[in-house]
């Protein structure tokens, strides 16, 4: 028998790598974003794709990068309860997944150019920005995922940045709409890494990863978790009150399902189900983001 990964179980490894029912973080800000551009009348549907593109490639780019960080770091070992990581498990070298985080990178910069040919120069210190954060996220010498800064990296560029930017991209503009629409879509980006920091608090803090659950404690974790799904589904209310349609509440018939996770969040204490918690909460921000963007359309 040869050491070699058969086709389908290296397939399969990619698919680990990439963290494939996370990606949804990256899309969701896109397809806000650009219904706040459509309900403008300001949509241009080359650029939101280009920008759906672009900010998949970063994410992938940044997962993968975290990997090599992780396992290098020994953040990764066999006591973590959270889900299988190629390097740790042996399905990929780290070289082969430094080296698809570099590729991922440099396609995400391929698609920039275009968005940087419609947006200019501010779409480019963007880019550039996303990556390098993307990079720094658990690379280099002051790793931001290992000094408590991972929760704000988060909620500014899977919340602030990407909704903002993927509207500017069409929009030509910054208006108080779109600021307002990324703030749900970066709350619950953050919560679903909330998630995976309260699970992991024993192993990061032995490895030397201070998270913010770690510098805080697990029940301060929780209570974060909580406050982000609080604002994610305040905004809406807000914006109604404000004048927007009742439309704009369609997020809020998930209400249930984002009560039943808090209160998962709360008690959990096991990781099996944290892990429950953290793809429940992905789901949960895909469909809130479903939802208010067909509200802000509607």
């Amino acid at each position: 028998m040869t050491d070699q990964p058969q086709a389908s179980s290296a397939f399969s490894a990619w698919i680990l790598a990439i963290r494939v029912p996370t990606l949804t973080a990256a899309v969701v800000p896109v397809v806000v974003g650009t219904a706040v551009a459509a309900r403008s009348g300001m949509a241009h549907w080359l650029a939101a794709l280009a920008a759906l593109v672009g900010g998949l490639l970063i994410q992938i780019g940044t997962n993968l990068v975290n990997d090599v960080d992780d396992y290098e770091r020994g953040a990764d070992t066999a006591e973590r309860q959270g889900p299988t990581r190629v390097i740790q498990a042996g399905l990929l070298s780290p070289r082969e997944v430094r080296l698809a985080a570099w590729l991922a990178f440099a396609a995400a910069a391929l698609v920039g150019m275009y968005l940087c040919v419609r947006g200019g120069w501010p779409i480019m210190l963007v880019g550039i920005a996303a990556i390098l954060s993307g990079l720094a996220y658990t690379g280099g010498p002051w790793p931001l995922g290992y000094n408590g800064l991972g929760d704000v990296f988060v909620f500014i560029f899977f919340g602030l940045v990407a909704v903002v930017a993927t509207f500017y991209v069409q929009a030509g503009t910054v208006t108080d709409a779109a600021l307002a629409a990324a703030i749900p879509v970066g709350a619950l980006a953050t919560a679903i890494l909330v998630v995976n920091n309260v699970r992991d608090c024993d192993t990061d803090r032995a490895a030397g990863k201070h998270t913010l659950a770690v510098r805080l404690g697990q029940s301060a974790g929780r209570l974060e978790y909580v406050a982000l799904v609080l604002l994610a589904y305040a905004v809406p209310a807000v914006l109604w009150a404000r004048g927007a349609a009742v439309w704009i509440l369609l997020p809020w018939v998930t209400v249930p399902w984002a009560f039943g996770l808090a209160r998962l969040m709360v008690t959990c204490q096991e990781g099996a189900r944290f892990n429950r918690a953290l793809r429940s909460t992905a789901r949960l921000h895909a469909a809130f983001g479903a939802l208010f963007a067909v509200g802000l359309l509607a």
